[in-house]
């Protein structure tokens, strides 16, 4: 005869199974993933430093979509925590069940971001590189907002200041500006860029024909 008394695996311990195999997988990306972080932040700072500022903020955007992508995986998983530890999660298992599905999806979009040799071509001089990069900004402009892009600008502009060099005199009125008054003047300019663009595609909109 079987033994009838063996506990059966419910949908419930199939979740929480789920979740710390995905709570694994997190760690496991944070660390390999780092190292594409650093690379990226290198990558800028070589960039500022040869006077390329597009492609460092260019792997800057990047490394800020890859710090989201963490982070959202992250942040899904805590919300899957809880409401597995209630006690309605019967009631609850189907929107589980589909946070489950979605984390699994943002892992595999991590995965795709730990490779150390498509950093590299962000450095790649070569017609391949140029146009892997221009197809990565185009992505990237439909993944991130304008505070993460004024983030970007403002990570840019205090790795700018870094490598500002000391000022000759002690002249008040010729000292180099701060990284706050860099990042004030930037924010400014990208305040007024936006509101152009807005006003342009209002005129646009005005001139079409009824």
């Amino acid at each position: 005869m079987g033994n009838s008394s063996s506990k059966q695996i419910t949908s419930h311990d199939r979740a929480i199974l789920d979740m710390k195999l995905q709570r694994d997988k997190i760690k496991q990306y944070q660390k390999r993933i780092q190292a594409v972080l650093d690379r990226e932040h290198e990558i800028a700072k070589e960039c500022l430093r040869k006077g390329d500022k597009a492609r460092a903020r260019l792997a800057l955007r990047r490394k800020k979509y890859q710090e989201q992508l963490l982070e959202k995986a992250d942040k899904q998983l805590e919300i899957l925590e809880e409401l597995t530890a209630t006690v309605e999660f019967s009631l609850m298992e189907r929107d589980v069940f589909y946070g489950l599905q979605q984390g699994n999806a943002a892992l595999k979009e991590i995965h795709k971001e730990m490779s150390l040799e498509a950093v590299e071509k962000l450095m790649d001089e070569t017609a391949e590189g140029i146009a892997y990069q221009r197809e990565i900004d185009a992505l990237l402009g439909s993944c991130l907002t304008n505070d993460d892009e004024d983030e970007v600008e403002d990570e840019l502009a205090a790795m700018e200041a870094e490598q500002l060099p000391a000022p000759p005199t002690t002249d008040p009125a010729q000292k180099a500006e701060t990284v706050e008054e860099i990042k004030a003047r930037r924010a400014k300019e990208r305040t007024e860029a936006r509101k152009k663009q807005l006003e342009e595609a209002r005129s646009s909109r005005q001139m079409i024909p009824a």
